[in-house]
């Protein structure tokens, strides 16, 4: 949303109005300062217009344009930062209230709303009371008043303390920030004075809408490319799983290019890490340096194209939860990729056998055997003497000369004439040779 914003803010540098269709729930933090930046940095004149609502971070954006309009029954505010974990949201402390509370207060300079209002918004600790003076009300905090040497008569709350100021256009209009209440693009564009004009509307494209789509299975593309690569290395050749992690790596990277995330240099980076893995596929024998060292670039590169800096800045909060998280979601991919991978190489590259062409060995060692020279020298049936007890393991002599053998277990006692019962690989299986019997 943030890239569609600064692209659809170019293409309107011409406009004599731009009007903001409101209808969010907020989202991240980074993202929604990419935009009010955006709408900020325009030359024309523009407003937002809250459709339905603009809630949270949506009520940032909506305060950054240069007025506010809002339709009938609808709402906005609560702008606390919040982290959604195992236990559900959480509403984050001061580090993460104050930069807020400051861009809040710009805008509300900006614009000519109470700053007081605008940081109940964002910060439930404040309580916020107002009064006339000279026929005007002012929106004052609660601490703030109370420090007044000369208090205003007839001061009342209006917003609590641990309460967000979240506002219908009723109140907004009635607080100063939204200019009036109106239904449709049409009326409030002839409320400033541009009815008749044409208008063009700017949606997103389908680049954009497919890198939505892509950012929402970002890992899961990362997994499968990361694990199908992983896999190659340990296939003979280059084939299907080479191929495979390639698109799913290729086709995540698109979706984080399109959205302004992954620039030319995350890009140059994961495409070093792919030579260097095609290099240990190729030329290098084994998995070594060369194919850690690209999977190292690889897993660098997707990092770096899951936000929008190198290294969180120690003054944006946000930056540094962004960096963790990102982090957290590279080496979970990385971990699932190797089990993924660990589970093709064990049962599907085996199952692909004859159904791929080969070529294959299709022997196996399981009737296999080496003999040695003794072995050789020596047949089944053959007689000789035990020239040290068998225990089951020692010596016996055959046609003059001593071999090793060994018995099944039996002991068989120094001088005791044994026979060639078996010859099994290396060894000579010998028995106690029972007296002939006429």
């Amino acid at each position: 949303m943030a890239t569609f914003i600064e692209r659809a803010v170019k293409e309107a540098e011409d406009a004599s109005l731009v009007i903001f269709e409101m209808d969010t729930f907020g989202g991240r933090v980074d993202s929604a300062l990419k935009i009010v930046d955006a709408i900020t940095a325009l030359e024309v004149p523009s407003v937002a217009w809250v459709k339905t609502k603009a809630i949270s971070a949506g009520a940032l954006i909506a305060l950054s344009a240069d007025g506010l309009y809002m339709a009938p029954g609808t709402t906005i505010g609560d702008c606390a930062p919040i982290a959604v974990g195992q236990e559900g949201p959480k509403m984050l402390g001061e580090k993460f209230q104050s930069p807020l509370r400051a861009k809040f207060r710009a805008l509300a300079r900006k614009n000519g709303y109470s700053e007081a209002l605008a940081e109940s918004m964002v910060t439930a600790d404040l309580e916020i009371v107002a009064f006339e003076v000279g026929g005007e009300t002012t929106y004052m905090e609660k601490q703030a008043y109370e420090d007044l040497k000369e208090k205003p008569e007839h001061a009342r709350t209006v917003v609590r303390k641990g309460e967000l100021l979240t506002m219908d256009d009723v109140e907004a209009k009635g607080f100063g920030f939204s200019k009036a209440t109106l239904k449709t693009i049409t009326d409030v564009a002839a409320a400033e004075g541009k009815g008749g004009i044409p208008t063009q509307r700017i949606t997103p494209s389908w680049s954009e809408d497919i890198s939505g789509w892509i950012l929402s299975i970002a890992p899961l593309l990362m997994i499968v490319g990361l694990g199908a690569l992983y896999t190659e290395l340990k296939a003979p050749g280059f084939g299907i799983f080479g191929v495979v992690g390639l698109a799913a790596l290729g086709l995540a990277l698109f979706g984080h290019h399109i959205a302004g995330l992954a620039t030319y240099a995350e890009i140059l980076i994961i495409v070093i890490g792919l030579l260097l893995l095609v290099v240990e596929i190729f030329v290098l024998p084994g998995f070594g340096v060369a194919g850690i060292s690209g999977f190292i670039l690889v897993m660098i590169g997707l990092l770096l194209s899951l936000q929008d800096f190198v290294l969180p800045d120690p003054t944006l909060p946000w930056q540094g939860k962004a960096f963790r998280s990102n982090l957290l979601t590279v080496a979970a991919s990385f971990g699932a990729s190797l089990l993924m991978a660990l589970a093709l190489v064990r049962y599907l590259v085996p199952a692909m056998a004859g159904r791929v062409s080969g070529p294959y060995l299709d022997a196996d060692l399981k009737e296999s055997k080496a003999n040695s020279k003794e072995t050789a020298r020596i047949a089944r049936g053959e007689v000789g003497i035990a020239i040290s007890t068998l225990r089951p393991a020692g010596k016996a002599e055959f046609h003059g000369e001593p071999f090793d053998v060994v018995t099944r277990g039996d002991f068989i006692n120094r001088d005791d004439p044994v026979i060639v019962t078996a010859i099994e690989g290396n060894h000579i299986i010998v028995d106690r040779k029972e007296p002939d019997h006429e």
